[in-house]
């Protein structure tokens, strides 16, 4: 992993950053919800939209990203395909776009973000399903959305570990993600983010600027030839596999938590 030269930002640089990544985050929802109410939007305007963010993003806060994909994968047209990634900052999702610029993927967002205004309503007209992580009856309902748009054609994306991980160390996975994969025999493609951490830690507003952070794709994981019986064998596979791309050390697996 190249190092940076990071540079750290005062407080009016902070604040500048926040506001700056709400303000294009926030157009993007406009711009989504009105082509969702006049009927022109399309999955390619999409596309195009969360690409055109994702480089506004890493241009603000001067992310040099690269994709290291050695194996030359690449989701497959009618096969239902699932990424499943680390999760450390929340610039990982501007970052993780970069994997496979030519794809149709939608990202399984979290319930809470549709508080935000404007976003549940972009999220919906984008394709953007939202999974509830308290309400383990209601997430089960929600995955089913996922099945939907996968059997569609999307390829989704899921943080397996559920929420961001405090210091950059891949945490134990939960289960959702799993049995849709199973149930949809899906391909599992891992991916490992390293260095979007220090962009922005986890619970912090503390901006480092001029990162280096890279995308490593992973071999793809067959589902299908598990079943719910044995998910934690598909479980640890993938998770051994983001710890491996990440470049860290391997750790002793914990068992995960039930629902996503």
């Amino acid at each position: 992993m190249k190092t940076s030269n990071k540079t750290n930002v005062g407080i009016l640089k902070t604040a500048w950053l926040i506001i700056a990544s709400i303000t294009y985050t926030g157009y993007t929802c406009c711009r989504s919800v009105y082509k969702g109410i006049t009927k022109t939007t399309s999955r390619e305007w999409v596309d195009a939209e969360i690409h055109r963010w994702s480089q506004r993003i890493l241009k603000l806060l001067r992310i040099h990203c690269t994709v290291h994909n050695p194996h030359q994968v690449k989701p497959k047209a009618g096969e239902k395909t699932i990424i499943m990634c680390n999760h450390s900052s929340l610039f990982d999702i501007p970052i993780g776009f970069q994997s496979f610029p030519d794809q149709t993927i939608r990202m399984l967002a979290k319930k809470e973000m549709a508080k935000i205004p404007l976003m549940k309503q972009g999220l919906t007209a984008s394709e953007f399903p939202m999974v509830d992580r308290h309400n383990r009856a209601q997430a089960i309902r929600d995955l089913q959305k996922v099945i939907q748009l996968l059997e569609s054609g999307i390829v989704m994306w899921i943080f397996p570990e559920g929420t961001r991980s405090a210091n950059g160390q891949v945490a134990p996975l939960k289960k959702g993600g799993f049995i849709t994969a199973i149930q949809t025999k899906a391909t599992i493609i891992p991916l490992g983010i390293r260095g979007a951490h220090r962009v922005l830690p986890a619970r912090s507003t503390h901006f480092n600027l001029d990162q280096h952070v890279e995308v490593h794709i992973g071999e793809p994981i067959d589902a299908s030839v598990y079943t719910l019986d044995n998910k934690e064998e598909l479980i640890k596979k993938v998770r051994d596999s983001m710890v491996s791309l990440t470049g860290q050390s391997e750790e002793p697996l914990t068992h995960s938590t039930e629902q996503n």
